[in-house]
């Protein structure tokens, strides 16, 4: 039994890496598969989160090995590094899935449930801090002890707390739960068990770190204090206070969220009946409290809650089956699992899939590419900072250069980060900031989105189109449907070009030396 579910996990997990293609927040590269091609290889763009000490190095750090691996046996080519660790991913999550599986007891809605919710499919492969952390969790309310005294889900937890601290938010019921119940002395479970656990997990984590970016650092103060003191979040986004009820929650759980919404009334109406059930639901809407009262919202923050969500609505319907109709058993299934599917699949195979399937194509460019000058590719990416992945996708030690949007770490006032400035104004960006001559000091190939073609039209006079994708149905001012790579013309082409012209367009400003290319 154990070996036909598990195995049945890592199917619908292993699919999802090849179904998923598509794009879904920065973080999956900039923060795990890019850091880590910079500690195999040497070179990789370092966010300036790295910079100030707030991310743990854990996880990137376990990809890092995984190219080693492969470099040793001459197998470090870029489709097989960004593939193989979303399938060390998936293989995680399917274990998380397993485990969620056995603490359900086995319920069949827990398992369907699990594996047609569309937003896990969607994120369950992907290399997010986030996805670790929901795998974590998964893993730790598997052994967290009911009717017991057990306190191996700590182990987890503490985990997960270290690689991000927020995730210990939903755990701050649970743990409460579990100390008040528990027939021990509260002084003796917290410095045996609560504080031990933590401290070891903890001078491993604080050692990786350290280790890694050469001083002594606790990543987790530094998440918070920049994060949650700071602020800093709130320069990414803001939403109302209520974006997570409105928003948030409805569309990570899809179409279960209506049996969830039941099953969360009856759990508050019969809560000594549904003891487990109470817990679980207050622990979801203390984190979603927690949340809210924050300025920056994002749908993956609320993932850690999605198995505790799962779990109270598979105990709900696996309740409600007893007593409906076959026909009506048949008939909720199938509805959840259409509308997961037609989400999971629009979401996964079409949606914002334009800067993923171009990487590729720049891969293969970077590798063969050669000017008339005979210089290797230079690539400029025109669009939103992190808008695509990067050296980790490319494997090509050639210079790429992207807008910045660091946050105003130092308080200027007025202050505009780069993507901002080209935004405001772009060919006025572009004569501050590209030289001209010599014409082999300009990049080979730009990288934008379709909107910025007719603000840019005098700079891409001298480049030629070479490959256009499709990326989302639904273009915005700064994200267009298509993504576009630009080549720049030999030096005959680009002097007959600029004959017919705005001589203007670009003027000369700095030599090949200028930072701004530096990789």
């Amino acid at each position: 039994m154990w070996n036909r579910t598990f195995w049945f996990f890592v199917a619908v997990r292993i699919a999802s890496v090849f179904l998923v293609t598509t794009w879904f927040v920065p973080d999956e590269y900039w923060q795990s598969l890019e850091v880590a091609h910079r500690l195999a290889f040497g070179y990789g763009h370092l966010t300036w989160e790295w910079a100030a000490g707030m991310r743990s190095y854990l996880y990137p750090a376990t990809f890092a090995g995984l190219y080693k691996l492969l470099a040793l046996v001459g197998l470090d080519s870029a489709e097989l590094l960004t593939l193989l660790p979303r399938i060390l991913q998936a293989c995680l999550s399917a274990y998380a899935d397993y485990r969620f599986h056995v603490w359900c007891r086995q319920s069949k809605w827990s398992t369907f449930l699990l594996a047609s919710s569309w937003c896990w499919f969607y994120v369950g492969s992907r290399t997010l801090a986030n996805t670790l952390e929901t795998s974590l969790t998964m893993i730790a309310l598997s052994y967290f002890p009911w009717a017991s005294e057990c306190t191996r889900f700590l182990w987890p937890v503490a985990l997960s707390f270290f690689v991000r601290p927020t995730s210990v938010i939903p755990w701050v019921p649970l743990c409460l739960y579990h100390i008040k119940k528990s027939t021990h002395p509260t002084w003796e479970l917290l410095l045996k068990r609560y504080l031990l656990i933590g401290l070891l997990t903890g001078a491993l984590c604080v050692g990786v770190d350290s280790y890694f970016h050469g001083a002594v650092v606790f990543s987790s103060y530094e998440f918070l204090k920049y994060n949650v003191l700071k602020g800093v979040g709130s320069f990414y986004g803001e939403h109302p206070w209520y974006w997570y009820l409105s928003d948030g929650l409805p569309t990570v759980l899809g179409v279960s969220v209506l049996p969830f919404l039941a099953a969360g009334y009856e759990s508050v109406r019969h809560r000594k009946v549904y003891k487990e059930r109470a817990i679980l639901l207050l622990s979801v809407c203390f984190t979603v409290l927690v949340y809210s009262l924050l300025a920056h919202k994002e749908f993956r923050f609320l993932l850690p809650v999605l198995p505790m969500c799962l779990f109270i609505t598979a105990d709900y319907l696996a309740r409600w089956s007893r007593k409906a109709s076959s026909k009506m058993i048949w008939f909720t299934a199938l509805i959840i699992l259409s509308v997961n599917g037609l989400m999971a699949g629009y979401t996964g195979l079409v949606h914002q899939r334009g800067t993923l399937d171009v990487m590729p194509y720049l891969a293969t460019t970077a590798k063969d590419y050669r000017d008339e000058f005979n210089n290797p590719a230079k690539i400029l990416f025109l669009m939103p900072c992190h808008s695509t992945p990067f050296y980790s996708h490319v494997h090509q030690n050639v210079t790429m250069r992207f807008l910045h949007c660091e946050p105003n770490l130092t308080d200027q006032p007025n202050y505009l980060d780069e993507a901002d400035q080209f935004y405001a104004n772009p060919m006025g960006w572009v004569r501050k900031n590209l030289p001209v001559h010599p014409l082999s000091a300009l990049p080979t190939h730009v990288v934008t989105f379709d909107v910025l073609e007719p603000q840019l039209k005098d700079f891409l006079s001298i480049y030629q189109e070479k490959v256009s994708f499709f990326h989302t149905d639904y273009p915005t001012e700064r994200v267009g449907g298509f993504v576009k790579v630009y080549e720049r013309y030999d030096r005959n082409a680009a002097s007959g070009a600029s004959s017919t012209t705005s001589t203007t367009a670009v003027p000369a400003m700095e030599d090949e030396s200028d930072p701004l290319y530096n990789p």
